[in-house]
């Protein structure tokens, strides 16, 4: 895949200190197991506990993940493995397993603003810079600093409507209800080193580098980590109706390096100040960076958690909620006024500080690696190694 991983690069930089929880491959148990990243050592937790999920419901997690004694892999020879698979040694594997993967849309205005040119101009990247020009002075002078569901918002609602640039996007990025979707299903978001694909007739598309805040069956966010809503703008842009057919497809979710469990030295509060780092490396020598502060989000974590989990929907082996992003790269790549759109071959890294790097190349979603283990393989698998008992 022309990539490699190395522990310096991957891991947070304040990892001695981190409460880190993975999942790789074991060709030895030929299935996944629940590790923790402790030093130099991958170390196995499985009989701790079989999920990551499971895991999550443990009112002692972190204090367990910490104190564990299992069998152990050189943290190296997993990363080595987990771009170039070796014999016997396991594989990183997306950090979660039996939580559904829901993501959160529009809540940054930078990113809003694009959703709202993709739709005028109708999915067609050529006629983006022209409306780009046409409404994006206008709407931004509105909306800084409005709060989504307002009384301010609604009077904002009312003058957009009236100069005719309303739109739906609009109405999730600041109305009182948030776009909360199912981004993919159970147990397909692809790991570290992984490709990640994007339709092959798809012609305008982008990495969408994001916070993941993952939250247990009871609604309490338990840790974070970083994840890659891959997103096909003409396709979305020509109806929001195609979201799914653009959100959900081989290889178009990609989470990890690792989760970082909530504990004393990172909290709810630290994830709330992240900074997310986009660098793509491509294939042509093209090469574009950006960096986005979680604190410039519309609505706050929590509201986006209580609109995806409440009275209104349980989610029994809890969540992961993409949280949004206000990445929507308009940097042009070939022709003038076009923006940017992935080639195959791009490497994808979405990094930050105290949540490591996500390190991804892009394929097509046809061309990706199948999606084979599902629920089913999981728990024969599991019942099978006696872990389920």
């Amino acid at each position: 895949m022309g990539i490699s991983l190395d522990a310096a690069d991957v891991l947070p930089r304040d990892a001695a200190d981190a409460t880190l929880v993975a999942r790789v491959f074991d060709p030895s148990a030929q299935g996944p197991s629940v590790v923790t990243i402790r030093g130099e050592e991958v170390v196995d937790l499985s009989t701790l506990a079989p999920t990551v999920s499971s895991l999550l419901e443990r009112p002692d997690a972190v204090e367990a993940v910490r104190s564990h004694a299992g069998t152990s892999w050189p943290l190296a020879e997993v990363l080595a493995a987990t771009t170039n698979p070796a014999g016997a040694v396991p594989r990183f594997l997306a950090p979660v397993d039996l939580q559904v993967l829901k993501a959160a849309g529009v809540t940054f205005v930078r990113s809003m603003l694009e959703r709202v040119i993709e739709e005028r101009a109708d999915g067609d990247p050529a006629l983006a810079e022209e409306v780009r020009a046409k409404i994006g002075a206008i709407v931004q002078g509105h909306l800084s600093n409005l709060r989504p569901g307002s009384v301010e918002a609604a009077e904002v609602k009312r003058v957009l409507q009236a100069e005719g640039l309303w739109s739906q996007y609009l109405e999730v990025g600041i109305g009182p209800d948030p776009e909360i979707f199912t981004k993919a299903p159970v147990l397909s978001a692809v790991g570290p080193g992984a490709e990640v694909g994007v339709l092959a007739r798809s012609v305008w598309n982008n990495p969408e580098p994001e916070l993941v805040l993952v939250v247990n069956s009871r609604g309490t966010p338990v840790g974070a980590t970083l994840g890659n809503d891959v997103n096909l703008r003409d396709f979305e842009g020509r109806s929001a109706l195609l979201l799914t057919e653009a959100k959900d497809n081989n290889a178009s979710c990609a989470i990890g390096p690792f989760l970082r469990l909530f504990d004393d030295g990172f909290t709810l509060a630290d994830a709330k100040a992240t900074e997310i780092s986009l660098d793509i490396t491509g294939p042509d020598g093209f090469e574009l960076h950006g960096v986005s502060a979680v604190s410039e989000i519309s609505r706050e974590l929590e509201d986006l958690v209580s609109h995806a989990f409440g009275t209104h929907h349980r989610y029994p082996d809890g969540f992961v909620l993409f949280t949004g992003t206000m990445f929507a790269p308009t940097e042009d790549r070939d022709r003038p006024g076009e923006g940017f759109t992935h080639r195959i071959g791009d490497v994808v890294r979405i990094s930050s500080p105290r949540l490591g790097a996500l390190t991804n190349v892009v394929t097509t979603a046809e061309n990706a690696e199948d999606w084979t283990f599902g629920i089913t393989a999981l728990m024969t698998n599991l019942a099978a190694r006696g872990l389920l008992s």
